[in-house]
């Protein structure tokens, strides 16, 4: 338990000193909006790196050549706790948004911190205010913000077999006419969620794969698509449970 003990008062104490912070990225983000996504940026990777040392978790990272730096794309990911985000984040390149569920939006210091990393907050229960999530996200991605997304919809607590990949996450791609990069995520949950409320060491998995284009398919293709990612994360994810 002395690892959650001490991980639950690391994250209050930046969450309440880190409010400084906070007004000087406010203040940067009026004179300069980029600086501040940068700065946010290298902030929140910094305190993640810190999460996961507390954590002692391993991450493994393969394909990391297959993230594009000179342009945004959208990440989809298979989903299986909590840490997918805070592991993620700290590999992502360039200014990414995380679309996360809306649970998250009622804790006022994260919130700020995530607002400023440009994530989004969406309610499944609710199309409208997920389908202006998705506009804002298609938005984010032709300003040069990169988004991730979980599309499974949920936290998948089945390690063998990713569930089906809701298709309105692709319109984030098809409707920019940016890259798809899969994302497979291995063991994230041996973290915590296996032996909640503890925390335990795990080694996780992280590999990114080849992007897939978007911008020149068919009909058909886009129609697929969903699934043709899900069988290249699937793919991916059984071939990583021998490196856990």
């Amino acid at each position: 338990m002395i690892r959650i003990i001490i991980l639950i008062i690391v994250v209050i104490l930046f969450l309440t000193l880190s409010l400084p912070l906070l007004l000087i990225e406010w203040i940067l983000g009026k004179i300069d909006p980029k600086a501040k996504d940068k700065s946010s940026l290298a902030i929140v990777k910094w305190a993640f790196k810190i999460v996961l040392f507390i954590t002692g978790t391993k991450v493994t990272v393969k394909g990391r050549e297959n993230i594009p730096t000179d342009r945004s794309v959208l990440y989809i990911g298979n989903h299986q706790s909590y840490f997918d985000i805070i592991i993620n984040y700290i590999y992502v390149a360039g200014p990414t948004g995380f679309i996360a569920k809306k649970e998250i939006n009622k804790v006022p210091s994260l919130r700020l911190w995530m607002r400023n990393v440009r994530c989004l907050f969406m309610d499944r229960d609710d199309i409208k205010q997920s389908m202006k999530v998705i506009l804002t996200a298609i938005d984010y991605i032709k300003e040069g913000i990169s988004i991730f997304i979980f599309p499974e919809g949920t936290r998948n607590k089945d390690e063998d077999n990713l569930m089906a990949f809701k298709a309105g996450s692709f319109k984030i791609a098809t409707k920019s006419g940016c890259e798809v990069v899969p994302v497979s995520i291995n063991n994230s949950a041996a973290v915590f969620e296996k032996q909640f409320p503890r925390i335990k060491k795990a080694h996780v998995v992280l590999e990114y794969g080849k992007p897939i284009p978007t911008k020149d398919m068919d009909k058909e293709q886009l129609k697929a698509l969903p699934e043709t990612v899900r069988e290249t994360i699937q793919k991916m994810h059984e071939e990583n449970k021998a490196v856990v």
